[in-house]
């Protein structure tokens, strides 16, 4: 199938996961594209997505809820799925848990959403940010388990070799 793995990303860690699930899909034989969000016009050609975001105060960045809401129409019509990434050591849990979520999920017809820990390192933090950091008290560090992804990945290559025989004899 051809898979379209799509991320917002501000300092790059959450666009480093999307690419582990591309790399897994890829080996599991699906044709994959990457590309940011604003970098999508539409999904012609494409079977499924994968849609990811950073989480800032409890939000998804504005190009990954600005592309769901601009393709909503044509991601329901395909196989979907979202991921966060965000601060999972943080103490306020609910400060990674994107509040537009399950509306958003719901618009697009996600097939399912995971969250996963991010990556927190203070020297790549504008000013504003590193004040909101420190007022949550999150914990500097690398805190993705990349095993975890791939998993998640591998159930979403598994899901697509299952569909794939029927959206096949469908077309």
């Amino acid at each position: 199938m051809n898979v379209l793995v799509t991320v917002a990303s501000r300092h790059g860690a959450t666009a480093e996961i999307g690419s582990a699930v591309a790399d897994v899909l890829r080996a599991r034989g699906h044709v994959v594209h990457e590309a940011a969000p604003e970098d999508v016009t539409d999904l012609d050609g494409y079977d499924a997505v994968v849609l990811g975001s950073a989480v800032y105060t409890a939000h998804w960045m504005p190009a990954a809820r600005d592309f769901a809401a601009r393709l909503a129409g044509d991601l329901r019509r395909r196989h979907v799925w979202v991921f966060s990434s965000g601060l999972a050591t943080q103490p306020a849990a609910r400060a990674n848990s994107p509040h537009e979520l399950l509306a958003l999920m719901q618009d697009v017809g996600a097939l399912g959403h995971r969250a996963f820990a991010g990556r927190l390192l203070r020297s790549e933090l504008a000013f504003a940010e590193r004040a909101i950091i420190a007022g949550a008290r999150a914990k500097e560090g690398d805190h993705r388990d990349f095993d975890a992804v791939r998993g998640w990945a591998q159930d979403i290559a598994e899901h697509l070799h299952a569909v794939a025989p029927r959206a096949a004899a469908t077309a």
